[in-house]
């Protein structure tokens, strides 16, 4: 029997529980497809932050390197400040891994509720590829407060392109400033991956969203890349759109989308409308990938502290993040089992959690899915 070791980062808040729920529907598959998967759990959160002052260390991310995969459940406790574990975690894991594509499907199933009118399954169905280490990102900035010489103001006004009249003198001249920055390997890969998918899962247009007709330098390049990249693809058709028109579209006709790939900032804002359209943050995974690397999968929710312990979260985000997990470690008809039976689920309605106007428990939503894993 094949075996795959996965360590997993349960994380704070509902993470443990969710995560828990997401093992017991892959162990599941596992049974029925033959093959064993060995969980090494990670402390990594933010009690072993607050007993030990450490959020995660050089060795232990050389440790998972050595993985194909990781599974998380969800980061963020209200005794932490914001963003510390989000950065100190999540972020630098990401960027040490090089993990470039953030991989979100979102997808409407039978049975569950969308807030746009006369649309259901049919028109909601595409993938996000969002850019994932580039962009806004990068923590490229700072803030400079009043200068005191006509030779650093001139250099202020030059550097930052101030077109309006402000007393950087005074501390209400004061300037902040964040740089984007797009490079031409990061582009390519991230479009090539795009491509990729759209190929391997029957999916016929790549569309690449951007704001070129504004912020010119970074996206002009953008485009080009795409365009370049688009030549290697003649099965595929191709589309440029705004992020602002994209974000308009989404709601009006999401049936024209099949693979969207965009930049890091405008992917994080838009793919978690497309959570929404799809039915809520419950149902809605996504994965951190570096496909010759180290991937990370994990439902996009947050830890939600007020529901920690209560057994009411819906699992469903982490059991099909686990189903991308799947897919990464190349069982690829193991992770259809794990969607085939969720969307099962769904469809009969006899089983559904709070978020989706039921009163299921969290473990009432992981069995249910489980044992509909073993029966398909």
């Amino acid at each position: 029997m094949a075996a795959y070791k996965v360590p997993v980062i349960p994380g704070d808040g509902i993470g443990p529980e969710v995560i828990r729920e997401g093992k017991k529907v892959l162990e599941a598959v596992g049974e029925v497809d033959g093959f064993d998967l060995k969980w090494i759990d990670y402390p990594f959160g933010a009690d072993h932050y607050l007993s030990t002052g450490e959020l995660i260390s050089e060795d232990s991310l050389k440790e998972l390197k050595k993985y194909k995969v990781v599974y998380l459940g969800a980061l963020g406790d209200p005794r932490v400040e914001p963003g510390v574990l989000e950065l100190g975690i999540l972020l630098k894991f990401r960027f040490y891994m090089d993990e470039y594509v953030n991989l979100r499907p979102v997808k409407l199933y039978e049975g569950v509720k969308t807030p746009l009118a006369d649309k259901g399954p049919k028109d909601i169905d595409f993938i996000v590829v969002r850019e994932n280490t580039e962009d806004f990102y990068v923590g490229i900035g700072s803030r400079v407060k009043a200068a005191k010489s006509k030779q650093t103001l001139d250099l202020i006004r030059e550097t930052y392109h101030l077109r309006f009249d402000v007393d950087l003198q005074s501390d209400a001249g004061e300037v902040a400033y964040q740089i984007g920055v797009i490079t031409r390997q990061g582009a390519k890969r991230v479009f090539k991956y795009a491509f990729d998918y759209a190929k391997n899962h029957g999916r016929k247009k790549v569309t690449a969203v951007d704001k070129a007709n504004v912020l010119t330098h970074m996206y002009s390049m953008w485009r080009e890349v795409f365009q370049e990249v688009a030549k290697g693809y003649s099965g595929i058709s191709t589309d440029m759109a705004f992020v602002d028109a994209t974000s308009m579209w989404f709601v009006k006709n999401p049936e024209w989308f099949e693979v969207v790939v965009m930049p890091n900032l405008f992917g994080d804002i838009l793919s978690d409308l497309g959570a929404m359209i799809q039915g809520g943050l419950g149902i809605a995974p996504g994965g951190n990938i570096n496909p010759d690397g180290t991937s990370m999968f994990e439902p996009i929710h947050g830890s939600a502290p007020k529901y920690k312990g209560k057994n009411v979260a819906d699992p469903i985000a982490t059991i099909l993040a686990g189903g991308l997990l799947l897919e990464q470690l190349g069982l690829r008809s193991s992770a259809e089992k794990v969607e085939g039976a969720v969307q099962a689920v769904l469809k009969t309605g006899k089983v559904r959690t709070q978020d989706l106007g039921g009163k299921s428990s969290t473990s009432q939503m992981g069995d249910a899915i489980a044992k509909r894993v073993r029966e398909l």
